[in-house]
């Protein structure tokens, strides 16, 4: 806007320079230029004649008093309704979510939910983590969800064209159980959030080429999606956004992204981790607090007592 604005002020200098030098008057040019009240009232009509709210009054027989008049009435017409696709693009083409560079995939222990790494403590199966956090200040985003489909190409069997395919994927929901989408009811500023994506089916090299139950052996281009639907607190509009991960590209990486640790007595720029978002822990195998799920209970001998003798 204070752009727009700008230029429209720019053109209203421009065109008072010019009508000023082309305008028939017994009085000196230097006179004219001179006279500032003149032209500062000049600018101020040129002005609102390029902003389609008053018009230029040319002298009679002056070509270039008409040409002048001319362009800022076509500006004066134009200018609102590119001020006014500005305003629309920028209300309902929300984009405030930052995406973590690259997607990480970690053994399916490592996941966040106690549940699920219990029980899959004894598993090869790997789990892809996609990161995002909003980071506008002033704006409140609600009623988050989370969904992934998975997009590859196969040759068809009878004629041999490529035919494009997509499979809509599991997410773990908040109890850490597979569902169709991942839901947060509010997303604060700056808190990162994940979409963890099961692949059952071990990952030990990339890329990776089955992910739930899904054979990429012999599929080309193949590509996760990971679609983000919200609404705007005040504003009522509706929030979408979308990141595509290559699976044969560079957009993912083998580790556990670095953990933030959260701390609402300061700010989250200076939580703890924030500075590593963008990188991943090196896979040291399962750490001693993931414990495989309990099995039937055994029944154990009474612990010896050392002061027995015998």
């Amino acid at each position: 806007m204070a752009m727009t604005l700008g230029a429209l002020m720019a053109l209203a200098v421009v065109i008072t320079a010019v009508w000023t030098l082309t305008e028939s008057s017994p009085t000196s040019l230097a006179d004219r230029f001179g006279d500032v009240e003149g032209l500062v009232s000049t600018a101020l009509e040129a002005l609102r004649a390029c902003v389609g709210t008053d018009n230029l009054s040319p002298q009679d027989h002056n070509l270039a008093h008409q040409l002048l008049a001319s362009v800022a009435s076509v500006t004066g017409a134009l200018a609102p309704a590119v001020v006014l696709g500005i305003v629309l693009i920028k209300l309902f083409a929300l984009r405030p979510f930052i995406w973590r560079k690259r997607a990480s995939i970690s053994h399916a222990w490592a996941a966040d939910f106690p549940g699920y790494a219990r029980a899959h403590a004894d598993s090869e199966d790997g789990i892809i983590a996609v990161r995002f956090y909003n980071y506008l200040d002033n704006l409140s985003v609600v009623d988050l969800r989370a969904r992934v489909h998975l997009r590859y190409l196969e040759r068809s069997p009878h004629d041999g064209s490529l035919v494009i395919y997509k499979k809509w994927l599991k997410v773990l929901d908040e109890k850490g159980e597979p569902a169709d989408e991942r839901a947060w009811l509010a997303v604060e500023r700056g808190a990162p959030f994940t979409v963890w994506i099961p692949l059952d089916a071990p990952a030990h090299t990339l890329p990776f080429r089955e992910i739930q139950g899904k054979d990429l052996a012999d599929s080309v281009g193949v590509k996760l999606l990971v679609r983000l639907t919200a609404r705007t607190v005040g504003l009522g509009t509706e929030v979408v956004d979308e990141r595509w991960f290559d699976l044969d590209g560079d957009d993912f990486e083998r580790g556990r992204f670095v953990p933030l640790h959260a701390d609402t007595a300061v700010d989250v720029w200076d939580w703890q981790g924030w500075a590593e978002f963008d990188e991943v822990l090196p896979d040291e195998g399962r750490p001693p607090g993931v414990l495989p799920a309990p099995r039937d209970a055994e029944v154990l001998p009474a612990p010896r007592d050392p002061t027995a003798t015998g």
